[in-house]
């Protein structure tokens, strides 16, 4: 079975099917999905989803490129979603450099990046980390934090097999998902290659990141067989063992047990 750990399915893209989709995934080879919050409106729409379908899960948090919806109200409100009981992770939270290159709104991505992590902190949850084009201050802000106190995943890793050995080593799993079944994802295979194997999550970022030969379409989470499956001739096991392992690490990172 499959554990889904990074899913947007309250995005308009599934409007017309969600419910449907959803219930074909959960009876199918799906046996969790994590709906990920980005913005104040999804984490609400994703504590929605998983009050409707038991085997869904929601993440609270507020993307970087989405900080300017945080202010002391809010964030409080953020708080108190973590300790909803379908609430298992805050997420996904982190710096995004790429779209923004103002430098007094990245600092305040870095701000809310520390805070959203204390929250964690005191939540006792663990993290969904979104990355982009901010290598060197994404570690410097979990350093500054003691981010080897929080468990967590960095999400969609896009950096250096170096940099992923870094992570790891604080304890942070690695979020893989579509873009290592392209052909330009050098860096991500061979990250894969090196990391271990109990540090890799399976991930789609739906309707997002596509795998092969899928780029470029709606994602959904029945299509990780073929991100397992190039997991699986990178780490040279079968895609069964690929599944079995990123399911064991999903279960340990968001502590969801059989009973569960």
């Amino acid at each position: 079975m499959i554990f889904e750990t990074h899913a947007h399915y309250d995005d308009e893209a599934f409007d017309h099917d969600r419910d449907l989709l959803l219930q074909n995934l959960l009876s199918g080879e799906i046996c969790r999905i994590i709906n990920v919050g980005a913005s104040i409106g999804s984490t609400k729409a994703s504590i929605a989803l998983a009050e409707t379908y038991e085997n869904i899960y929601a993440a609270a948090g507020v993307h970087p490129s989405e900080i300017d919806e945080l202010n002391e109200e809010s964030f409080a409100w953020l708080k108190e979603q973590t300790a909803h009981p379908n609430v298992i992770a805050v997420g996904e939270i982190g710096l995004d450099y790429y779209w923004e290159k103002d430098t007094e709104v990245r600092k305040k991505q870095r701000d809310w990046f520390a805070r959203q992590m204390e929250l964690a902190r005191e939540s006792g949850l663990p993290v969904i980390i979104h990355s982009r084009d901010a290598a060197e201050d994404t570690m410097r802000v979990m350093k500054q934090v003691h981010a080897e106190d929080i468990p967590g995943v960095v999400h969609c890793y896009s950096y250096s097999p170096e940099l992923a050995l870094e992570f790891v080593k604080m304890g942070y799993y690695i979020g893989v998902g579509g873009v290592v079944t392209f052909k330009n994802a050098k860096k991500l295979a061979e990250t894969v290659k090196r990391i271990p194997l109990d540090r890799i999550l399976l991930e789609t970022d739906a309707p997002f990141m596509a795998p092969e030969p899928f780029r470029g379409k709606r994602n959904d989470s029945g299509k990780l067989s073929f991100v397992a499956e190039k997991i699986a001739q990178l780490k040279g096991i079968t895609r069964k063992e690929a599944e079995d392992a990123a399911e064991q690490n999903a279960r340990k990172l968001f502590r969801i047990d059989d009973a569960s």
